[in-house]
């Protein structure tokens, strides 16, 4: 191996296991790195580059994080920044990406739709893996699920169609909407 691919392998490694910071591996491929929660909605989007991709990029923001870890493990505080995320990505769509889509035309137009697939994914990513940590915490504590397994199979019905169209769209220009969206209270 190349030094300098082996450099470049403990610089990414130290980012996202020390910083916890994201690190792309190439165009189509994302790096795991550690959750990170945030209220910044602009920090985590995927909605700027091409379609194609989006499951990957959302499952580095929801899920990567949690890989090899026992979802029933996971404390209240990172389950809540969790919502707190995916509630922002729900009203990116609505706050920021629908008028937006109104307002435009053309390529800018077809790029913003493109975005809010993308949007989409993140956005139910999120929920499905909130789903799948509440599933486990009430399985681990011998509560009935199948309130939320239901919801689980909903919601994934609905993110399978969102990749299927990002996937479809592979190679579009995708473009994010600009703006900022608050936390609910």
């Amino acid at each position: 191996m190349r030094p300098s691919v082996i450099l470049t392998s403990v610089l990414a490694f130290a980012a996202t296991s020390v910083f916890g910071l994201p690190v792309r591996a190439s165009r189509n491929q994302v790096a795991v790195r550690a959750f990170v929660p945030t209220t910044d909605y602009q920090s985590f989007q995927i909605s700027d580059g091409v379609a194609g991709n989006a499951e990957a990029e959302a499952n580095a923001v929801f899920v990567d994080p949690f890989d090899g870890q026992d979802l029933a493990s996971i404390d209240d505080a990172t389950v809540d920044a969790l919502s707190v995320m995916r509630e922002l990505a729900e009203d990116a769509e609505t706050e920021l990406f629908n008028p937006q889509i109104k307002a435009a035309s053309g390529a800018d137009a077809a790029a913003l739709q493109v975005g809010k697939i993308k949007n989409k994914v993140l956005k139910l990513t999120g929920f499905s893996q909130i789903l799948k940590i509440k599933i486990a915490k009430g399985q681990a504590a011998g509560d009935d699920t199948s309130s939320d397994e239901s919801k689980l199979t909903e919601e994934q019905g609905k993110l399978t169609k969102n990749i299927a169209t990002d996937v479809k769209s592979a190679g579009q220009p995708s473009k994010a909407a600009t703006g900022t969206v608050s936390p609910r209270k």
